[in-house]
């Protein structure tokens, strides 16, 4: 006999993907973000080498410092090797 109570909701109900069709895109949109961030991590030390490469090649210590101690996502190193480093007629003295 039906008394007019609700059915009482389980815990169990909102991990049903039939009730809650939102809870299925967990795992696609985690494994999205685990490959955006070694993206952005390779993209981050490609850079970062060659840039770090460069500024030790041309005795530029200050800048040596600030790309292995700043993490920018590439945009420092892409800076430095466009507009920063010296140019490749200009030898570096021994002495500054």
């Amino acid at each position: 006999m039906d008394s007019g109570n609700l059915p009482a909701i389980s815990s169990n109900d909102s991990v049903n993907p039939d009730i809650n069709p939102r809870m299925n895109m967990k795992g696609p949109l985690l494994i999205a973000f685990v490959i955006a961030i070694i993206l952005l991590t390779i993209w981050d030390g490609v850079w970062k080498l060659i840039a770090l490469w460069k500024s030790a090649r041309h005795d530029q210590l200050a800048w040596f410092i600030c790309l292995a101690i700043f993490n920018t996502v590439g945009i420092l190193p892409i800076l430095y090797i466009v507009f920063f480093q010296r140019g490749r007629g200009q030898t570096a003295s021994p002495h500054p």
